[in-house]
């Protein structure tokens, strides 16, 4: 069985790495070089950038962004935003990204998806799904950055993007975006039950508490966050110790330790005491 993974998402505007609350209000945390040299040095496993400027400038990612990305990435990386074409995925790749993720042109252009998958793999490429809960308790997607409703719900759209050959689901809910209540798992499981790629579950992480129920309720294959990930020393090894705890199967960093680390019910790391830490050595003395 393939072991779960936590992944970081990194969204950049108008060159900044930002933080984002319900697709609406964003808050710059600053350059991408440094929040990536972050995740990467501690234990993340895979790492999403998507440029949200892109599309709403008609413009293909930011190449020299990937290239600065590539260099200081040495986990799998995948860049979204702006994507059109084949020949946009082949540029992206050859300034050193792993996979491409696509939302707005696989939704007007759903032949895309095939193309990109016979020229690079269905490995290659992952949808990008942003839903919102309805009035009525149904999920719709929605694109440009969730304004616009396509009148298709997430599961549908999913397995749609399944058939016509992507390797995996990026799903982020609107509604929980920025908001720390932790993910929406009736979305995600809505997608994963008869969903036969992985999917990456987003939006709502507040708490090391919220990232297992993703995998373990909502059946995500794995988890994702930006917001956490930002201004938390260690952030990610402390993510991976709560999801151990939860005996979820994660890979783990020799140099790390994961063990004897005590969480309360809203996720945040307790000594034995019961006083919260603060500064916390997370690595094995060389």
């Amino acid at each position: 069985m393939l072991k779960k993974r936590l992944i970081a998402s990194l969204l950049i505007k108008n060159g900044l790495i930002v933080q984002s609350f319900n697709f609406d209000k964003y808050l710059p945390i600053g350059i991408p070089r440094f929040p990536i040299e972050f995740v990467v040095k501690w234990d993340v496993d895979e790492i999403i950038i998507l440029d949200m400027s892109a599309t709403p400038e008609n413009r293909s990612p930011n190449l020299d962004i990937v290239k600065m990305c590539a260099e200081y990435c040495f986990v799998p990386l995948t860049i979204g935003g702006g994507i059109k074409s084949v020949e946009d995925v082949a540029s992206i790749i050859k300034a050193g990204a792993d996979k491409v993720a696509i939302n707005k042109s696989a939704i007007e252009n759903p032949s895309l998806i095939t193309d990109i998958a016979n020229k690079f793999g269905s490995q290659c490429i992952v949808i990008s799904i942003d839903a919102k809960k309805e009035e009525d308790g149904t999920y719709q997607v929605y694109s440009d950055s969730g304004k616009i409703a396509k009148n298709i719900s997430p599961s549908e759209w999913a397995q749609k993007c399944s058939e016509l050959g992507a390797g995996e689901i990026f799903l982020n809910s609107i509604d929980n975006d920025g908001q720390r209540n932790g993910y929406d798992i009736d979305l995600i499981s809505s997608v994963t039950r008869d969903l036969n790629i992985p999917v990456i579950a987003c939006g709502g992480v507040g708490s090391f508490e919220d990232f297992s129920p993703g995998i373990l309720k909502g059946g995500a294959s794995a988890v994702s966050a930006a917001n956490i990930f930002h201004h938390i020393e260690h952030s990610t090894i402390l993510a991976k110790a709560h999801m151990k705890s939860k005996n979820i199967d994660v890979r783990l960093d020799s140099n790390a330790r994961y063990d004897n680390r005590t969480f309360d019910d809203d996720g945040r790391l307790l000594m034995h005491s019961g006083e919260y830490l603060s500064n916390l050595d997370l690595t094995r003395s060389k």
